[in-house]
């Protein structure tokens, strides 16, 4: 077969193209990213059942903690007189009723402890009486890893009382214990267990070098449909995610509704998934330093998920304006000098500079709603086109150099997309600096995948596009089941790298592209396929992040036209500095012998790296890198062996 270049009507390719969307899903935040080691830390936890506009929300308070060290030996209570600050409100009431008696935390899968490591613990404990002490105690089947006795004062006040240790050996799945060293009574919030090694003191460590890695251009945070809510009560806060960690209130988690219906009684397996936002826009931003990566922070334009709710602020509403004035806010949290009311709380809290904010996200996936029949009672069209331009007016009156992402639906190839299309394209007619792109979500089969590879060529070039979310669904692998690290298999994989062929050789118009769902954590999933999956001991790459991470390390600055004559390849070729990065997928089942030409002189094969396997193959916590990109060295300058089912990248050099 062969692979031919040309360097005619090449395009420019746009640094940092290939990003990261995060979205707190999956337990990728509480129990995930976020290094914090204990479960329901301040007793805020809700139990939420229901659907569609009918959602229950329950305080349990208690959830993921336990009498020690048996049912009977102590009694625990959540109260809220007096609480130790007003946004959490509720605390535990301890009452040891014998010696040495306490809780128990069950901190997910239990607590994973690493040999010297140092792990740093903090708490709040009140008594009006007792005297006799407490004690933390982290431990497994009788053996203790670590143990501190504290003393405790009877004022009736609330103290907070830090520890370190340094563990001597390792432990998985141990225990949590807080107890009281006599009988007696204390009240007890805000626990905390970090590791010491936690990026920026806050990520845990593994999972953000996973990030780092990919050297992402860019960072959308924090959704996704947590930015929506399934309620309007239930969006994402910002201005409630900075500063005092144990002063940001709880939220419960859209996802902790996912999948409920008749067959489980309304209520999920999750339903007790929340928010304690230990990381808010803050630290999302320190964290976009940390990578190098541009953020790309997404708010609401007072629409509830579309998908779980009909709610939404009228077009008309004096109340809109709060939406508007959240998203101006936190640009001006982000760039605003000290001076100004939200760049003074930035430089606060440690960051005095602005942070380099370039992009924002208005609206997540919503789509123009048509208004319903009356005798429903439910709620009118949402007029979404009108909002966003709304929107987008007030924002580019004061941020006019801010590039704004909008938004074209949830789906792609349907009449809402296409309207949502021809709306962007007409307004960018009437006002160029209406949208920098526009936010394309698809989770299609690797057959679509395949047969839309050449999908851009036609898309006007007015109008650029934001892949924002996207990932091949196999069919029978478990994908967007609970728990399916098989839905990652190579077939889907290969898939996405075949169809991202045409989105670098469309550069010009795919200005963004970031795969979807970020993270996953096993056991405790609500979607799958997933980036990246871990416990809470360890973390590894699917096949599909190291497909994800060589486009992010091996494209150029431009990009040329590339055709191949064999059925079922596909190729891209890109090229900076005398490298030239050719991409070739051999999607077929037998083995190809490629020549490589081209109009220029692109140099000779230096280098190729190289991603095969079984269609069915994936990788496992046990099996990290059963499919991982591997060297092999060339053979000849201009031609290289394709193996079926393969993934390359060819590597020229002047």
């Amino acid at each position: 077969m062969k692979i031919t270049i040309s360097s005619e009507n090449k395009v420019p390719v746009k640094a940092g193209g290939v990003g990261l969307f995060f979205e707190d899903l999956n337990y990728d935040l509480d129990g995930g990213l976020y290094a914090e080691m204990l479960e329901n830390r301040n007793f805020e936890a809700k139990d939420v059942h229901g659907e569609w506009d009918r959602y229950i929300v329950d305080a349990d308070g208690g959830y993921a903690w336990s009498a020690y060290p048996k049912e009977g030996s102590a009694a625990l209570k959540i109260k809220t007189d007096r609480p130790l600050f007003f946004e959490n409100p509720h605390y535990m009431r301890v009452v040891a009723n014998e010696d040495g008696a306490g809780m128990k935390n069950k901190a997910y899968d239990g607590l994973y402890i690493k040999a010297g490591m140092e792990y740093r613990g903090s708490f709040y404990v009140r008594s009006y009486e007792y005297k006799g002490g407490v004690l933390i105690r982290i431990g497994k089947d009788g053996a203790v890893i670590f143990e501190k006795k504290f003393k405790v004062r009877a004022d009736g006040k609330w103290h907070r009382i830090t520890y370190k240790f340094k563990a001597k050996a390792d432990m998985d799945r141990a225990d949590f214990i807080f107890a009281l060293k006599k009988a007696g009574l204390v009240h007890a919030d805000c626990f905390s267990l970090m590791p010491s090694n936690a990026v920026l003191g806050v990520f845990r460590r593994d999972l953000a070098e996973l990030m780092r890695e990919m050297k992402p251009g860019f960072l959308r945070f924090p959704g996704g449909c947590v930015v929506e809510g399934n309620s309007l009560q239930n969006r994402y806060l910002w201005k409630e995610s900075v500063g005092p960690v144990e002063r940001r209130r709880h939220n419960w988690n859209r996802w902790a509704v996912h999948a409920t219906g008749p067959d489980n009684n309304f209520r999920s397996e999750f339903s007790h998934y929340g928010q304690t936002l230990g990381v808010g826009f803050y630290e999302y931003f320190r964290l976009c330093e940390w990578l190098g990566a541009k953020p790309l922070p997404v708010v609401s334009v007072g629409i509830a998920c579309q998908y779980m709710s009909t709610e939404f602020v009228p077009l008309e509403s004096p109340e809109l304006e709060t939406y508007i004035q959240e998203a101006l806010d936190l640009v001006e949290f982000a760039t605003g000098g000290p001076d100004t009311v939200w760049g003074s709380l930035r430089a606060e809290l440690g960051h005095p500079e602005p942070f380099p904010l370039e992009y924002l996200g208005v609206g997540n996936e919503q789509w123009e709603a048509e208004p319903v029949q009356k005798d429903t009672g439910k709620p009118a069209a949402n007029e979404f086109y009108k909002r966003f331009e709304l929107f987008e007016r007030r924002i580019h009156e004061k941020y006019p150099s801010l590039k704004i992402v909008g938004t074209v639906g949830p789906t792609v190839d349907t009449d809402s997309h296409r309207s949502a299309w021809k709306w962007t394209l007409e307004n960018l007619k009437a006002n160029p600096n209406f949208v920098y792109c526009s936010d394309e979500h698809f989770y299609v089969s690797p057959e679509w995948l395949y047969s839309h590879v050449n999908v851009y060529d036609s898309y006007p070039r007015e109008g650029l596009v934001y892949a924002g979310e996207y990932a091949a669904h196999v069919p029978g692998s478990g994908c967007a089941l609970f728990n399916a690290p098989q839905a990652n298999c190579w077939e889907g994989a290969l898939a996405e790298a075949a169809f991202m062929t045409g989105m670098e050789r469309n550069a010009d118009v795919v200005v963004m592209k970031s795969y979807a769902p970020l993270f996953g954590r096993l056991g405790y999933t609500q979607w799958s396929p997933d980036l990246i999956w871990f416990d809470g001991k360890s973390a590894y790459g699917s096949a599909n992040y190291y497909v994800q991470l060589l486009y992010s390390l091996y494209t150029g600055d431009v990009s040329y036209k590339v055709a191949t004559d064999a059925e079922k390849t596909y190729a891209s070729a890109t090229e900076r500095d005398g490298f030239t990065y050719v991409k070739v997928v051999n999607a077929s089942e037998g083995t190809l012998e490629a020549e490589v030409d081209a109009d220029y002189d692109f140099g000779a094969l230096n280098r190729i790296i190289r991603m095969e396997g079984e269609l069915g193959d994936y990788n496992t916590i046990e099996e990290p890198k059963k499919i991982i990109p591997k060297d092999v060295a060339p053979t000849a300058s201009r031609t290289v062996t394709l193996p079926p089912h393969s993934f390359s990248v060819l590597v020229f050099r002047k």
